[in-house]
């Protein structure tokens, strides 16, 4: 699911279940999704455990958001963010919500700005309970953000929670047209809504069509856009066997 880039995203992170090193890629994958007018992380920054983010909040223009830790065992950075997150989405100045955890204290918080009408795109780590996946929009696995070094070998890939032929099979059926071709952007759509977490990246392709060309159960056919331009539309259909 991609929004128009016109949207105004509100990126909330939650810094205690959140990695500095990617967080350059973490923007630029949310700029695919609209423009970052809000990017705030929160946690207790006199602690030693998030020394690694402060020359990032630095670099990347990200506002650190103090919250001091008053009773062990409480998390008191979930409870501000949620409350931001709220003051924001009532004060109608974003279009939609960018929230960077692994935490399932979240699930709720996504639900709720979904209930107003605004997106939520997820970011975190395969170990992501699916309860905040779910409750999500769109939601990407961090792990396949990583910058890999030339030479180095390539990370490990999300574990997709869904197989995928009978994912595709059941975004393909909605989305057949009377010619028995599908086109693959509803297909996208499709699968995107029923699965929040799916993502080609997660299957070591980087475009939807580059996945959906490597699997032998489908056929995929290019249709010129007739307005003289070098642009294609895909379409896709199950093979017959």
């Amino acid at each position: 699911m991609a929004a128009p880039a016109s949207d105004k995203l509100a990126v909330l992170i939650d810094a205690d279940n959140a990695q500095a090193s990617i967080a350059a890629e973490l923007l630029g994958e949310i700029a695919r999704y609209g423009t970052a007018t809000v990017k705030r992380a929160y946690g207790d920054w006199t602690t030693q455990h998030l020394a690694g983010w402060k020359e990032t909040l630095h670099n990347l223009a990200i506002q650190p958001v103090q919250q001091f830790r008053f009773t062990v065992g409480k998390n008191a950075t979930d409870s501000a963010l949620i409350i931001d997150a709220m003051d924001l989405l009532h004060s109608g100045t974003v279009d939609g919500f960018c929230l960077a955890s692994s935490d399932s204290d979240f699930t709720r918080l996504a639900t709720r700005i979904r209930e107003a009408g605004l997106a939520v795109y997820g970011f975190g780590e395969e170990k992501t309970p699916r309860s905040f996946v779910a409750a999500c929009d769109k939601f990407v696995y961090t792990e396949v953000l990583r910058p890999v070094a030339k030479g180095a070998p390539a990370p490990a890939l999300p574990s997709p929670a869904e197989p995928l032929q009978p994912v595709l099979f059941q975004a393909i059926a909605a989305a057949t047209r009377e010619d028995g071709w599908a086109p693959l952007s509803t297909v996208g759509s499709l699968v995107t809504k029923s699965n929040p977490s799916f993502d080609p990246r997660n299957y070591g392709f980087q475009k939807l069509g580059e996945l959906v060309r490597a699997q032998a159960y489908l056929e995929v056919k290019s249709v010129a856009v007739g307005d003289g331009s070098q642009n294609v539309h895909l379409f896709v259909q199950r093979r017959e066997v």
